[in-house]
Formats: structure tokens, C-alpha cells, sequence
């Protein structure tokens, strides 16, 4: 700039004008990135702000007058698929069908395996799941409602070994199998429980409860609400006389980080747990929170 200034005045040679442009832009140019960049970091703060806000599901969800939801219709009785109609029931198929009605949208059920049910959420498949088990894994990638459901963790033997196994402790032995089925929770709490035994993990539409019916294992473990059941549909089968461990809490999944979504579901689930609503329908299928 100096240089540029004394060329006016002195009239120095052209070279000291050259000189004089060039830092005259540099100088210039520096100001103008500095400007630029800011202006490129409040655009792209505001952009974000205003995505975060759009992808929201609640908008989306009344938008499209639809509510999808992730089940794997294998959980008696959270949510069972009759393969002849093709159409679900259960506990939590009446949970998603009222907070679709009070939500004033139609619910489509989308079905998913437990080994990809967190992949459904993270690749927008649907919208929420129904209750899966809280878990530190499950929570590195994908969000969780209020929880409305506490049970405990119990192993399934055939009757006729009892007194083979009465214990946890008996079934934690390497001469002992457990089936679990692959990618619930009770497939990482095998590790933690049976640390000793053979475990081996069976992929949906097979189950881990069928490897102890079929001799292939001598146990497996679940959760105390669906051991309930299958001890009265397959009597052979009875639960290890020393109690449930590792109380779990059930909650839906949904998109981490949408936060809108997430509060939507949380305040609907406490609204209707003080309604009565979840009590009822524990009575309707004979359950019990823990």
C-alpha cells in the first residue's frame, strides 16, 4: 500500500506500482477470506439448526399421516405375528396402535429381526420399535423413550432335567450349552452369566427357547414375561427354580438425537401411565411390571 501510494506521488519506477497492487491485494484478499469464512460458518450453523429442526419425525410422521413401526413379531406376548394373516398382536402392538390414534395418523408395522432392529432405526426404516431391552450398545447409536416395563432375566431348561440343573450356577459349566438368539440382549447377558458354558447364538425366524425343546442345548435364557408364557404353550419346558437376575427396563427406539420425537413419545408414555392405560393392558395380558 505504501509503495503503491508513493508511485502517485514520487513517481518511482512502474516495478514499485507492481509491488505496491500486490500488496494492496494480499492485504485485501486476507480481509475477504476472513469475512467469507465467517459468513460460510454462520450459513452453515444456521443450515444445520434448520435440518435438525425439518428431519424431526413428529413433523414428518403428520406430515405423511403415517407411523412406522419396527417389530419383530416374535416376543409373546410384547408382538406376535399370526403367519396366516400375516397381521400383528400383542402389548406393544396396542401400545403403537394408540399412540398412532392419539397422534391422528394411520400405523404401518415394518418388519424387523432382532440382529438388525437397531439398523432399522439408524437407516430409516421406520420410526420407532416397539420395546426392546435398554441397553449400553443399543444406546451408542440410537435413542430410548421413558421406559413402561421392568422384568427380570430367567433360564429355560426342559422339566426333566431340574434337578440337573436348579440353579444359575448349575447351567455355568463348559460341558453345558446355551442357546441365545442372535442380537437381543439376553445374547451379551449369556456372556456375563455363563462365562463357562458353550453359547451359541440362533438367527431369527429360529429361536433359542426351540434348541432346548429339540435337546440341541440345555438351556437359554429371557425374559421372565415371555418365559411365563412359553412354560404354559410348551410344557416341557420350566423356569430354573432360583429367581430371575439382571432386572432390564423396556423402552421404544427412536433416532438418536431427535430430540422433538423423543420428548413427544417420553411425555405420551407418562400421560398414559397416569391414565391407567399400561396397567390395563398388563391386566388384558396377564402381565407385571417388576
Amino acid at each position: 500500500m505504501f509503495l503503491f501510494c508513493s508511485f502517485i506521488r514520487k513517481k518511482l519506477p512502474l516495478v514499485n506500482c507492481y509491488v505496491g497492487q500486490y500488496a494492496f491485494g494480499i492485504g485485501v484478499s486476507k480481509k475477504l477470506r476472513m469475512n467469507v469464512k465467517k459468513i460460510f460458518i454462520i450459513i452453515a450453523l444456521l443450515l444445520t439448526s434448520s435440518i435438525a429442526q425439518a428431519e424431526s419425525k413428529l413433523q414428518t410422521i403428520k406430515k405423511n399421516g403415517e407411523l412406522r413401526v419396527g417389530t419383530t413379531g416374535d416376543w409373546d406376548p410384547m408382538s406376535m405375528k399370526d403367519p396366516a394373516t400375516n397381521k400383528y398382536k400383542g402389548f406393544d402392538i396396542d401400545v403403537m396402535r394408540e399412540l398412532a390414534k392419539d397422534m391422528g395418523v394411520k400405523v404401518k408395522f415394518v418388519p424387523a429381526e432382532w440382529k438388525t432392529i437397531v439398523a432399522g432405526i439408524t437407516a430409516d426404516r421406520y420410526d420407532i420399535s416397539t420395546s426392546v431391552t435398554k441397553t449400553p450398545k443399543r444406546a451408542e447409536v440410537a435413542g430410548f423413550t421413558e421406559t413402561y416395563f421392568k422384568y427380570g432375566t430367567v433360564p429355560l431348561v426342559l422339566k426333566k432335567n431340574l434337578k440337573k440343573f436348579p440353579t444359575w450356577d448349575s447351567l455355568n459349566n463348559k460341558k453345558v450349552k446355551i442357546a441365545t438368539t442372535l442380537g437381543t440382549s439376553q445374547e451379551e447377558k449369556a456372556k456375563e452369566f455363563f462365562p463357562k458354558s458353550k453359547l451359541r447364538s440362533i438367527e431369527a425366524p429360529a429361536r433359542d427357547y426351540q434348541e432346548v425343546l429339540a435337546g440341541r442345548a440345555d438351556g437359554n435364557i429371557t425374559s421372565s414375561l415371555e418365559a411365563n408364557k412359553l412354560v404354559i404353550k410348551y410344557p416341557q419346558l420350566a423356569i430354573v427354580p432360583d429367581g430371575g437376575k439382571n432386572p432390564a427396563f423396556l423402552a421404544m427406539m427412536v433416532p438418536k438425537g431427535d430430540k422433538a420425537w423423543n420428548d413427544y413419545v417420553s411425555n405420551w408414555i407418562k400421560r398414559k401411565q397416569s391414565s391407567g392405560f399400561f396397567m390395563t393392558l398388563e391386566a388384558k395380558y396377564n402381565l407385571k411390571s417388576l
